[in-house]
């Protein structure tokens, strides 16, 4: 098993500066999957799911604990950026790499456009003078500025904003408890399981929903090439962020499912205007609570969650254009900083402009949740695929444990919830793999298939990514 610092088995120079911990990963991956994140679409999974929110949100990390250890997997095997696209490409061919990076920029480059437009539409609601398009800007050049300085300066200020989070869902869990347990009439389980609204395909599709809120835990996996300590560290990292972040989650659905002043409006009619969670908020604790969510919640979105948003597609980006998979100038990485810096300016770029574009939609917000759930829960079955290819046809693992049961029942939870998901996203989604099929035939026809330096037994020289 190699080990993170042998990129030049694999023809790549150590470009990044590894100058993370594991307490900088922890903190990022919460950053990224934002322990408050299901206050702004509690009332979608609400009534999604017949009211068993929780419900949602338990089965949800159930099932992606089997994905998080596929990942453990993989990173060891190929301890670098890229994420599935590389363990797709090293794994299983770089074809099929090439294909699962492409369905991966469907979750990458969509989510910061999604979490600025969120936070913006948030932050005009509660601040009417400032325009949305001008939120937009704001929250992109700060987070831009921030992530072209390094990526030490990003953990900095990611840290910061998780313990505001943290303290606002403390104030939350408090006093909705003390709400609820000064009302004990309201104590109810239906939150886990209601036997009136209970369905396996209605809990399906309230998860694939959930899902939004668990997106992140994989991204730690783009920071191999800049952790300190080994592979093992990404594999324990994203267990823990995964584990920690569904009990915040399930913790704090199933007091405000207790909390939602009419059950029934809300399962009949859903949450058009997002506020099902504030208004839950309200019964506790009063107006300033719910405005206290809603403002952390679109502070959240918009600052710390998009920062570390754009740090993972940068990533992604920098990862498939040193393979010559996207134009060469997005693999430029700042001397002084150790970024891929054009990579991460173009990110913030293409998420302004999707941004601003979606906030003239009604849909916009619905349609990126959609697509990104989509693209994730496609890479993820091709990640655990990958697992079984590499390890247990290719390399012949004795361990069927590890490499074939876990694996397979992570892909079979996900077959579920993706059969069951929105018909639009699936409709979507297989649109843009379409297009991805169709640009990987145009690559073939112009001589450029996809290749992957370090597969072949004579191992070529270290590929030199050009420097600014």
């Amino acid at each position: 098993m190699v080990d993170q610092p042998d990129l030049e088995r694999y023809g790549y120079r150590q470009e990044l500066a590894r100058r993370l911990r594991f307490r900088d990963l922890l903190a990022y991956g919460l950053v990224y999957m934002v322990p408050i994140a299901p206050m702004a679409i509690f009332g979608s999974v609400y009534a999604g799911s017949g009211g068993m929110v929780a419900l949602a949100y338990a089965v949800g990390v159930v099932a992606l604990v089997f994905t998080a250890f596929s990942y453990a997997q993989m990173v060891r095997a190929f301890p670098m950026s890229g994420s599935v696209y590389n363990y797709a490409g090293r794994g299983i061919s770089p074809q099929v790499g090439f294909l699962a990076g492409w369905v991966i920029l469907l979750d990458y480059v969509l989510v910061p456009g999604l979490l600025y437009l969120v936070a913006s539409v948030a932050m005009h609601a509660t601040v009417p003078a400032v325009p949305v398009w001008l939120w937009l800007l704001g929250f992109v050049a700060v987070n831009t500025i921030v992530n072209s300085v390094g990526i030490r300066m990003t953990a900095v200020v990611t840290r910061l904003m998780l313990v505001g989070e943290l303290i606002v869902l403390a104030g939350f869990l408090a006093v909705a408890g003390w709400a609820l347990a000064t009302g004990r009439d309201r104590f109810s389980w239906d939150a886990f399981y209601n036997s009136d609204t209970f369905t396996w395909s209605v809990v399906a599709g309230a998860v694939s929903l959930a899902v939004l809120s668990f997106l992140g835990f994989d991204g730690i996996s783009m920071l191999a090439e800049e952790t300190k300590g080994g592979s093992r560290q990404i594999g324990r990292a994203m267990a823990a962020v995964l584990i920690l972040a569904g009990v915040l989650f399930i913790a704090q659905t199933w007091l405000a499912a207790m909390l939602v002043p009419d059950p029934g409006t809300l399962l009949a009619e859903g949450d058009p205007n997002g506020t099902a969670f504030y208004d839950a908020a309200a019964v506790a604790g009063g107006g300033w609570l719910a405005t206290v969510c809603a403002v952390a919640t679109a502070i959240a979105w918009g600052l710390p969650n998009s920062m570390v948003a754009q740090v993972a597609t940068s990533r992604l980006l920098y990862a498939m254009a040193r393979d010559r998979q996207l134009p060469s100038f997005l693999a430029k990485v700042s001397i002084r900083r150790n970024v891929p810096i054009n990579a991460t300016l173009l990110t913030g770029a293409v998420s302004l402009a999707l941004g601003l574009y979606m906030a003239t939609r009604s849909d916009g917000i619905t349609l990126l949740s959609s697509l990104i759930n989509f693209g994730a829960m496609v890479a993820f079955l091709v990640l655990h695929v990958s697992v079984v290819v590499h390890h247990l046809i290719r390399e012949r693992s004795g361990n069927w444990w590890a490499h074939l049961v876990m694996p397979g029942i992570g892909f079979a939870i996900l077959v579920w919830v993706v059969i069951n998901a929105n018909i639009a996203a699936q409709r979507l989604g297989l649109a843009w793999l379409a297009l991805g099929v169709i640009i990987l035939a145009g690559l073939y026809l112009f001589g450029c298939r996809p290749a992957l330096s370090g597969l072949a037994p004579a191992q070529p020289q270290a590929r030199h990514v050009e420097r600014v």
